[in-house]
């Protein structure tokens, strides 16, 4: 039987959103509204693999469905939802637990990342973090899900346990009346070139909520004045823009502001090339910093509103657990005949 074509993705509340999952992330939700039917989580179950303050959690909760709500996505449209309200991503994470393969999850290079030379004492649940995200997809037999590089792997893995529940339980997956695979094998979607927000300290780094300098950062709840600095302060080199994008190459820090200016302003690195080539920073930058302030102020004045309102955002995060629900429930009924699981 045919399936949805379904969008689903997540972020993680594990601190507070900067320009990186801005541009690199919410900002590329927002179209597949359009052309699929959209489920936004905000993932606080997998936040918990590492330790986290509670209350910051909850705060953290509120301001990312705020800025899913302040980037352009439509609640009545979209849903949003925080993953803990709907259990069912406990209870197939479990069941994908029992699928997956030790091999499979020691090879994730995130845990090898994340756990460093210290793997013994870090959580059973950052281990198993991958399973986790692909009863997150699978739950609702997504068709697609938006990836950045860094979760490509995950993906792929969502991918391998869908293939190997689809043979494990091929039998039974016939006899419950499906004739093709129960899982669809999910593909990564692009809503245009991946952007990678860089550190304004160092191009080479990631622009990271964890790093040690907060002008590293462009934070969502920044105000005006903190934005302007931050941009006119960022480390550049002593060459001019240069004229073509061949120019950039080996100089991080002129790429990541130009492709930063080139995000906001929806142009090619090309186009931005072509209006500040042969200029120097004095000039590029008031640019670029009166350009993130503008584009970024109504998005964070927004999210302000939004995560104000506690009883607004509460309610729309029920209604979209609700909705998620009527989705999960049938499909955890089926898995659950399917695995054999008396009910």
């Amino acid at each position: 039987m045919p399936f949805t074509p379904r969008v689903f993705s997540g972020i993680k509340p594990s601190g507070d959103l900067h320009l990186g999952n801005y541009l690199g992330a919410i900002r590329r939700f927002v179209p597949l509204q359009d052309t699929h039917q959209t489920i936004y989580c905000v993932v606080d179950m997998h936040a918990i693999t590492v330790w986290q303050e509670p209350e910051d959690l909850r705060r953290w909760t509120y301001e990312i469905a705020a800025a899913y709500i302040a980037a352009g996505l439509d609640p009545k449209r979209s849903i949003i939802f925080n993953q803990s309200q709907v259990v069912e991503h406990a209870e197939l994470s479990w069941i994908f637990n029992c699928v997956a393969r030790m091999g499979w999850m020691a090879r994730m290079t995130q845990f090898k990342d994340k756990a460093g030379e210290n793997s013994e004492q870090v959580s059973l649940g950052l281990f198993a973090y991958p399973s986790l995200m692909a009863a997150d997809i699978l739950l609702y037999k997504s068709t697609g899900v938006p990836v950045g590089d860094d979760q490509r792997q995950h993906l792929e893995l969502t991918r391998d346990i869908a293939k190997k529940f689809n043979h494990d339980f091929r039998k039974q997956i016939r006899d419950l009346g499906f004739e093709e695979d129960y899982f669809p094998i999910t593909e990564t979607l692009s809503t245009g070139p991946a952007m990678r927000v860089m550190s304004l300290r160092d191009g080479k780094k990631k622009m990271s909520k964890s790093d040690a300098s907060d002008m590293s950062t462009i934070y969502m709840m920044d105000d005006a004045d903190a934005i302007s600095k931050k941009i006119k302060k960022a480390t550049t080199d002593p060459e001019g823009l240069p004229t073509e994008a061949a120019g950039l190459e080996n100089r991080p820090e002129a790429a990541n502001l130009v492709a930063i200016y080139a995000a906001l302003a929806d142009k090619s690195v090309d186009a931005v090339l072509a209006e500040f080539g042969g200029h120097g920073w004095g000039k590029f930058k008031p640019a670029l910093a009166d350009l993130a302030v503008t584009v970024l102020s109504p998005v964070a004045n927004e999210m302000k509103r939004l995560v104000g309102d506690r009883g607004e955002m509460d309610r729309i995060l029920r209604d979209g657990a609700e909705r998620a629900r009527a989705i999960a429930v049938p499909h955890m009924e089926e898995i659950r005949n399917i695995v054999g699981f008396v009910r």
